[in-house]
């Protein structure tokens, strides 16, 4: 894993994350020294999802409301069905997420959170790939899908889900180490 000490990340989520699509890289990119927060429209704590049922509460860092993309170098939307489908009903959390975008900060994306990249117009023209459930989905908002642990593109990280964890976070760390990427815009 890369050391990227000095670096803040913010990880967007809402109850039904994934617990350990939010757990691991929290762990993980702490362990390589940067600084995570959980970003939320929720304050207080947020509920996860772990597989079959209602998981463990994790701590909101900072409230949607005032957070902002300057403030951190990437972005990590962790998945489960549940969290990012009410994500992306949240105009300030799709603008929160257009914002690393516009500012060609690293986004990594892990099962369902694609759809995230989908509902901003980032999946557009993107080597991509996510939960199975969704191939169609991102192949409709013209994305390249790819069934790997885990794609690149030019600055966005994606994985299909929790066994991939660990191909997620190494990528995800190197990339945020690497800094601003060069961005096609999308469409």
């Amino acid at each position: 894993m890369h050391d990227i000490t000095g670096k803040k990340v913010a990880i967007l989520a809402t109850d039904g994350f994934e617990q350990s699509e939010l757990e691991v890289p929290l762990r993980e990119l702490r362990k390589a020294g940067a600084e995570v927060h959980v970003v939320s429209p929720q304050k207080g704590e947020i509920k996860g999802w772990d597989k079959k049922d209602w998981g463990r509460a994790v701590p909101v860092d900072r409230s949607l409301e005032t957070a902002r993309a300057d403030d951190y170098d990437a972005l990590v939307l962790p998945g489960g069905q549940i969290n990012p489908d009410l994500l992306r009903l949240e105009e300030k959390a799709l603008d929160f997420i257009r914002a690393f975008y516009v500012d060609k900060k690293p986004i990594g994306a892990i099962c369902h959170a694609p759809w995230l990249l989908i509902e901003t117009g980032i999946a557009k023209g993107r080597d991509m790939t996510g939960y199975a459930s969704i191939k169609t989905d991102l192949e409709n908002a013209g994305a390249n899908w790819h069934d790997e642990a885990v794609v690149v593109d030019e600055g966005i990280v994606t994985s299909r889900h929790p066994g991939d964890l660990d191909a997620f976070c190494a990528k995800v760390a190197e990339e945020i180490a690497e800094g601003r990427h060069t961005q096609r815009q999308a469409a």
